[in-house]
């Protein structure tokens, strides 16, 4: 089952990498404006997205100038956010994405897409990276499907936008 899962997990990635690579990058340079100007970038995750949020803030390489946004926390228009859901059309996500569109802060949201009949993180976000991650990854005897790795995903466009990031931090800096 490891195998299976492996070989499933790398082709996500690979999924990822060719398909939401210019995303990430939008992504990077979004969050960089708060990073080289006098903003913060606030990361929230919701539900076990909360683990991304860990890693940004706790882990051993931190999100530059990154906070963990409290749903009644003060923000400014120098502010950038980073959202991790589940799916584009979950209801918690959706209310803080709405909340910063009328304050005009951009964000990025992460999350799979999902058709939905109201607003989506898709159409509400600056910048939108899809997980991909429509059912789970490994097929049981029965037909049905478990090994539904969300957090993984997540962490791994959470290191793709880290990433870019911190390339164009460098390039700022040394064009000082």
């Amino acid at each position: 089952m490891l195998k299976i899962f492996s070989t499933q997990i790398s082709g996500l990635f690979k999924k990822m990498i060719e398909n939401e690579a210019f995303e990430m990058e939008d992504a990077g340079r979004l969050l960089a404006q708060a990073v080289v100007g006098d903003g913060s970038v606030f990361i929230h995750g919701f539900g076990e997205m909360q683990g991304v949020t860990a890693e940004a803030l706790n882990g051993a390489e931190p999100f530059p100038k990154a906070k963990s946004y409290e749903l009644s926390g003060t923000i400014s228009r120098e502010d950038r956010f980073l959202i991790f859901s589940r799916h584009s059309d979950d209801s918690e996500a959706l209310m803080l994405a709405k909340q910063l569109k009328e304050k005009d802060i951009p964000f990025v949201a992460v999350s799979t897409s999902v058709p939905s009949e109201g607003d989506s993180l898709l159409e509400l976000a600056d910048v939108h990276i899809d997980l991909r991650i429509q059912r789970g990854l490994i097929p049981d005897e029965t037909g049905n499907r478990y090994g539904y790795p969300t957090l993984l995903t997540a962490l791994f466009a959470y290191h793709g936008i880290k990433f870019t990031l911190e390339e164009i931090i460098k390039e700022y800096e040394d064009e000082e």
